[in-house]
């Protein structure tokens, strides 16, 4: 029988990427060798998480860490997320305004349940990974922003202003998934004083626009990118930001789900309430083991500095192959990585045929082609909010070797030399 649910699980969408998994597992099943940089995420085989934090993991199971945490995070874990802050990023978060819970993406829902009510308006940039779907659990009206490439696909604040007056939170990230792109400090700059602005004018009796900041990549950045935050930035921002943070994608650690927030009291204490009722806690043991591990500063110290040469080695080596086929007069091109583990790549490819006469239509078209013929899998922009018939595709290198590198781009190279 077809059952009646609600119209919001009637309507929801599922996961893009998962839906594109489907070929490349099928390909994978038929024996065919595909380079699957689709998934955000990390090979543990090649980027395990650090082995001073497997043995305090190991070492709290064995302790018998596993009965129910408090539902804001251990203490001893607040404690040192908030001198990680300080010691890290110079933010001043007492303990207090720290919420644990199990990696970031319950605590976005907790903001957009926290801080929009249904119907009301959020501001966000395309392409970003989600704030749609958030948009629809919670009933929010999305207003979407189609960032530019010559903006380095970051928001500005010519984008946002047009709306501000009707939007109760702008939801931003940097370094951004999916286009391993920062804000420069300018651009930052310029949405907080408008959000400054927009609040001032509405005055202390009406509902303020907030910002919700995903920062969980602002420990990978490369080279002399600098990582720019509200906060740090504008003082003022302090009573309207709500930060998204953890260890997941700095320590590699996307499975050990320890994940935090930090922002004003009684927004941390609304957020508790709500992920108190859900039950979205990080594992005691897990946390256990974060607390101890982020206050072995030298331990951190060299597990960044090696994750941050891996992963940009990477990126640039993909980066560097990529603008070297552009030089040739291939149809690609990338935006140079400044941080995350992405690279925005755009295969010129709409309108051209393939050696089978065959036009490339469509976005789908232009991943199928590379699947087929370079045995290469990356997630378009589409799945991140963007109109059909982009070029642009998000190359995430989670699960490459560098070994793998050169016979990546060579095969990239054949398949792109036969189009016409």
């Amino acid at each position: 029988m077809n059952y009646p649910v609600s119209d919001m699980a009637e309507n929801l969408i599922g996961s893009e990427i998962i839906k594109l998994g489907g070929e490349i597992n099928r390909m994978i099943a038929e024996g065919a060798k595909v380079h699957n940089m689709t998934i955000g995420d990390f090979d543990p085989e090649i980027f395990p998480i650090p082995q001073e934090l497997t043995n305090e993991i190991v070492s709290a199971y064995r302790s018998h860490k596993t009965n129910y945490p408090p539902a804001d995070g251990i203490r001893e874990l607040r404690q040192a997320v908030s001198d990680f802050l300080w010691k890290r990023g110079n933010l001043a978060y007492p303990a207090d305004n720290i919420l644990i819970a199990g990696g970031a993406r319950p605590i976005i829902y907790s903001i957009y349940q926290t801080l929009v009510d249904p119907g009301e308006k959020v501001i966000f940039p395309v392409p970003s990974w989600n704030n749609n779907h958030y948009c629809h659990l919670t009933r929010a009206q999305q207003i979407l922003i189609e960032a530019k490439p010559e903006n380095n696909f970051m928001p500005i604040r010519e984008d946002i202003e047009p709306y501000i007056g009707e939007a109760v939170m702008v939801a931003v990230c940097s370094p951004l998934n999916p286009t391993g792109t920062v804000f420069s400090r300018k651009q930052l700059e310029d949405i907080c004083d408008l959000i400054l602005e927009e609040n001032a004018r509405r005055g202390p009796d009406k509902k303020p626009v907030y910002l919700m900041y995903d920062q969980i990549y602002w420990m990978l950045t490369f080279g002399n990118v600098e990582h720019f935050d509200p906060v740090s930035l504008r003082p003022a921002m302090k009573d309207y930001t709500v930060y998204v943070d953890g260890i997941s994608k700095s320590l590699a650690a996307t499975g050990v789900r320890v994940g935090w927030a930090f922002g004003p009291t009684k927004i941390m204490a609304k957020m508790r309430a709500i992920l108190g009722h859900i039950g979205a806690w990080a594992p005691k043991a897990e946390q256990v083991a974060t607390a101890h591990y982020l206050n072995n500063e030298n331990a951190v110290d060299g597990f960044i500095e090696d994750i941050k040469q891996k992963v940009s080695g990477r990126l640039f080596a993909l980066h560097q192959g990529i603008s070297q086929m552009n030089r040739d007069g291939l149809p690609v091109m990338s935006i140079q990585p400044e941080g995350a583990i992405y690279l925005s790549v755009k295969f010129n490819l709409l309108g051209k045929k393939t050696p089978d006469g065959e036009t490339i239509q469509t976005t789908t078209d232009i991943f199928s082609y590379l699947l087929e013929n370079a045995g290469f899998a990356a997630v378009p922009f589409t799945a991140f909010g963007n109109s059909p018939g982009t070029e642009w595709f998000r190359v995430s290198v989670g699960t490459c070797r560098q070994e793998d590198i050169p016979g990546l781009l060579e095969n990239m190279r054949a398949a792109l030399s036969r189009i016409y």
